[in-house]
């Protein structure tokens, strides 16, 4: 597990240092500076990497389900949507989030991918409604409402994500046109003009039959939580249930599929 550690008086070339050894997330802090180490570094290899006698350590507190390490929740800009705390100084039309164990924080690759593909979709045509599979924050979701989408539903068998999606919908005045329903696609009828489903591959395979009968006629499915190992089984999945493959991308070892039926 990743961990913290804080350098009182740092020398001068402690910046560089950290970022040979790997460190996560780097910030200046009152007396000195901070860190995210990686576990396969130890303490006192980084002392010896700063000419220090000993470095003060303490956890690190993992985000996105701890996917994600990152000292701060901190605001975050994907394409043209800022995410932000709610604490942080930020304009009007940033999308607030607040700080909590629920993936989407808008920091993971997945998350960054599933947003710009959202954008893509929607500068061709607004649909009126989007459906968010494994909504975790909301923030597929939420962004899709900020981007014009008139409604939204939000799925997730988890009931705590649930609420958190809630709270952020209030956060952004958007409570009245999103729908969060406890299940997976199976739990809900009829078809959407854009679902995206930013999950994991192998969930992902599993529910592939139920989750293009979601995908209205000439609609859009968008896919992620897919190690990029991964990704030609997810494709080929979808692609025999007649869903042609429109684009892919892939950022830091994750893919995001755009997907678009034959019917």
């Amino acid at each position: 597990m990743p961990y913290r550690i804080d350098i009182s008086c740092p020398p001068h070339d402690a910046l560089d240092q950290l970022v040979q050894l790997g460190a996560l997330d780097i910030e200046p802090v009152s007396d000195g500076l901070a860190a995210i180490i990686p576990d396969g570094v130890t303490p006192d290899a980084v002392a010896g990497a700063l000419g220090v006698a000993r470095v003060a350590v303490s956890p690190a507190v993992g985000r996105d389900h701890g996917s994600v390490w990152l000292l701060r929740p901190r605001a975050v800009r994907i394409g043209s949507i800022l995410v932000a705390p709610p604490e942080v100084a930020a304009p009007p039309d940033a999308l607030r989030l607040t700080d909590s164990t629920v993936f989407g924080t808008g920091h993971h690759p997945t998350t960054a991918l599933c947003v710009e593909a959202l954008e893509e979709a929607l500068t061709t045509a607004v649909p009126d409604s989007v459906l968010d599979v494994g909504t975790g924050s909301g923030v597929l979701a939420l962004t899709a409402l900020m981007m014009g989408v008139s409604r939204a539903v939000g799925l997730d068998i988890d009931a705590a994500a649930l609420k958190v999606a809630a709270e952020h919908a209030r956060l952004n005045n958007v409570a009245d046109r999103l729908q969060l329903v406890l299940g997976g696609p199976d739990v809900v009828d009829g078809a959407w003009p854009l679902v995206v489903a930013n999950v994991l591959a192998a969930p992902l395979i599993k529910m592939a039959p139920v989750l293009v009968r979601r995908v209205g006629c000439r609609g859009r499915l968008i896919l992620s939580g897919i190690p990029w190992s991964l990704e030609s089984e997810v494709r080929q999945t979808y692609q025999r249930l007649g869903m042609p493959h429109i684009r892919s991308e892939t950022r830091a070892g994750w893919t995001v599929l755009v997907a678009q039926p034959s019917w």
